[in-house]
């Protein structure tokens, strides 16, 4: 308990709070309040139950976790498995859902001090991806009803779409005015003014209208039609869990779900802000989370990818911004109750459609299905279980596919520094050991062996991580030969990295690199990504690649000398090179 408990204090001495954290919670409580509102009807829950889960989740997420960017309260896939639990239990909806809070947290918390947010690696991205996809087309097809105001389907996506195209014949053309109406304004705002808050404006505009006209006469559902949301805070109390042996299945889904999307949405971040993720502290605050939402009226919650990015684009710079907006959430539930209550459902099935269409990520997908067969397995068959099976299955069925995939091509990854022996040879040695060589200070090389899947892409983060630590290091060199299996995920820590990098007026460096990962850098579109200055394939000759690259790492770094004198690896170059040029010579004598 203690590795956790402290980290926020010692984070916080670290990235002191700033006035960009009050400004930046200010704008991801206006963003948090039409998006939960529509999140608790994703759910079939009270909307005020999406405002709870963004107050007290908000507030102990950011303390708890390791990241301090991330901002959890509801999101859309995690509201999704909710309500799918909802209709497949029967039982009051608000209680299914408070348990389920307090059933996931737990479990997430206690995994978190078992160090087990490792285990998140095994998951592929393929998979993710390919849930994540799912979800966006569920949420769409199923806010369809809502956007025209005509009845809808039931059952999985086959019989919504059926369901809904049947009752066309009673759509509503005050509803369709009032949500396309909310598209059309986000879809405006984000092409001639990013920096607005486009949901917030559409919101308002809506509540504006509502307040002017009495919709229910043009036969328009309001929120307030569903469950007012009363102008109070949420009761808190630890839910009865009586009964609840039957939602362990869709608990233990949910646990899963809650934790890749979090993970995701944190390394996302880190990738930008430079954190150091700690995988099982976020697993464990993310667990806290989710039990002060089932102590404080809320439902099972994750890390909001919409809400964190905008965090950090509004000027956050410490945790602070997001306790603050679980705080702000409070003025919004004590004053703003009756208000959001004429909001018009239409709008909010409006932004929903716009939320879906945000997750479907075209480039990723395409990138994904001209990757690696794996790849292309893993992200079809948890498509089409989300489309075909409860969604709670369909996450146990990802989870399958992503085992066998390990099982398939498991091996250990292990990495070494190459430096310049005490003979003049480039070789992997031992850094831990007295007798190694001193490295060069500017240029490090960083020799990968193993299979680079998804499973090792967290070990392979972390080892880049360790080695670009050191500020003197101008430019990382990462040595391929030996390395087997490079799939997507792998390669988009290498992309992240060579970023971050890129950003700190670094360079990364790729040598080695065999045909099929140059052709599967070409098929991704990544090749331009990495830059096609910084690759160096394999070549016939032993160490050509890697010459080659040492040379331009050397020219890169510029002059330099290490404590013990000369660079040894420009003397490693130079050797090289007088060789070669030797070679040449006698060579040229034969012919003659």
């Amino acid at each position: 308990m203690r590795r956790f408990v402290p980290s926020f204090v010692r984070d916080l001495m670290v990235h002191r709070p700033s006035w960009g954290d009050v400004q930046a919670s200010v704008a991801v409580t206006f963003m948090a309040v039409p998006q939960g509102v529509a999140y608790a009807m994703i759910a079939g829950l009270p909307p005020a139950m999406g405002l709870y889960a963004a107050l007290v989740p908000a507030a102990v997420g950011s303390l708890f976790r390791s990241s301090r960017h991330v901002v959890t309260g509801p999101t859309n896939a995690v509201s999704l498995l909710v309500g799918t639990a909802i209709l497949a239990t029967g039982g009051d909806p608000v209680t299914v859902a408070l348990q389920l809070a307090v059933m996931v947290g737990v479990v997430q918390a206690v995994a978190g001090l078992l160090r087990l947010g490792l285990l998140v690696d095994y998951v592929s991205g393929a998979v993710v991806l390919g849930y994540i996809t799912g979800a966006a087309v569920l949420i769409l097809v199923g806010q369809l009803p809502n956007l025209t105001g005509s009845p809808g389907g039931s059952g999985f996506l086959y019989g919504q779409v059926t369901g809904w195209l049947s009752g066309l014949g009673q759509i509503g053309w005050g509803s369709v005015a009032l949500g396309v109406g909310a598209m059309l304004i986000v879809a405006l705002q984000r092409r001639f003014a990013p920096r607005v808050p486009g949901p917030v404006l559409a919101l308002a505009l809506a509540l504006a209208v509502s307040w002017a006209v009495d919709l229910r006469v043009f036969g328009v559902r309001l929120v307030g039609d569903l469950a007012p949301i009363p102008a109070a805070l949420p009761p808190f109390a630890l839910p009865d869990l009586t009964g609840s042996a039957s939602l362990l299945s869709v608990a233990f889904a949910i646990t899963v779900l809650s934790f890749v999307e979090s993970s995701s949405v944190a390394r996302s971040l880190a990738g930008k802000t430079g954190d150091r993720l700690d995988m099982s502290n976020e697993l464990f605050g993310t667990g806290l989370a989710n039990v002060a939402a089932g102590v404080a009226g809320g439902y099972p919650v994750s890390g909001s990818l919409s809400r964190s990015a905008f965090n950090v684009a509004s000027g956050a710079t410490s945790r602070l911004s997001g306790v603050l907006a679980g705080g702000w959430m409070v003025l919004v539930l004590l004053v703003g109750g009756p208000l959001l209550d004429r909001t018009p459902i239409p709008a909010l099935a409006g932004l929903l459609v716009i939320v879906a269409w945000d997750l479907l990520d075209f480039p990723r997908l395409r990138a994904m299905v001209r990757g690696t067969s794996a790849d292309r397995f893993a992200l079809v068959g948890t498509l089409i279980g989300a489309f075909t099976l409860p969604l709670d299955q369909a996450i146990y069925l990802g989870i399958v596919i992503s085992l066998v995939l390990f099982l398939r091509r498991a091996r250990l990854v292990h990495d070494s520094e190459m430096r310049v022996d005490g003979e003049g040879r480039l070789v992997a040695l031992d850094t831990d050991d007295d007798d190694a060589p001193s490295p060069c200070g500017a240029v490090r090389i960083l020799h990968v062996e193993g299979d680079l899947f998804f499973g090792a892409a967290s070990a392979l983060e972390g080892e880049l991580d360790r080695a670009t630590e050191d500020e003197a290091v101008r430019v990382l060199i990462v040595r391929l030969k030996r390395a087997h299996n490079l799939d997507l995920t792998s390669l988009e820590v290498f992309v992240r990295a060579a970023t971050r990098m890129k950003r700190a007026g670094r360079r990364l460096l790729f040598v080695g690199l065999k045909p099929a990962e140059m052709d599967l850098l070409q098929r991704t579109g990544l090749i331009d990504t990495l830059g096609r200055e910084n690759l160096f394939p394999t070549q016939a000759r032993w160490f050509l690649a890697m010459e080659h690259a040492v040379a331009y790492a050397l020219e890169i770094a510029g002059p330099h000398d290490d404590a013990g004198g000369a660079c040894p690896l420009q003397g490693w170059v130079a050797r090289r090179r007088a060789a070669d040029a030797s070679r040449e010579q006698v060579g040229e004598a034969a012919t003659q």
